[in-house]
């Protein structure tokens, strides 16, 4: 798999290599200007420790985990039958003594 992915990063990186001076070939020739714009969003970090986040990033990130948990714990607490189950809550005026285990 780490194999895969790596020909497919290197594919990616040669199809590059050879895109740019084509399209600036390609754009001398027809006298217009071509602004080529490729993602830089996802960091490669193979063998490195990747850059750390941004402080807001970092706060966030707590402020959605915790309100996640607060509605996880919050429902837990006030709905809990979505997990046990609404079963009905036994009569205990319909038992028999013999039920109940009073000697008669």
């Amino acid at each position: 798999m780490q194999q895969l992915l790596k020909f497919k990063f290197e594919m990616i990186s040669r199809i590059q290599l050879l895109y740019k001076p084509i399209l600036r070939n390609i754009s001398a020739r027809c006298g217009k200007k071509i602004d080529l714009q490729f993602r830089n969003s996802h960091v490669v970090s193979y063998r490195v420790a990747p850059p750390p986040h941004s402080k807001a990033t970092q706060i966030g990130a707590e402020l959605v985990g915790a309100a996640m948990w607060w509605w996880v714990l919050w429902h837990l607490w006030h709905e809990y039958e979505h997990i046990t189950g609404e079963f009905p809550y036994p009569d205990a005026a319909k038992w028999t003594n013999k039920e109940l285990g009073v000697p008669s």
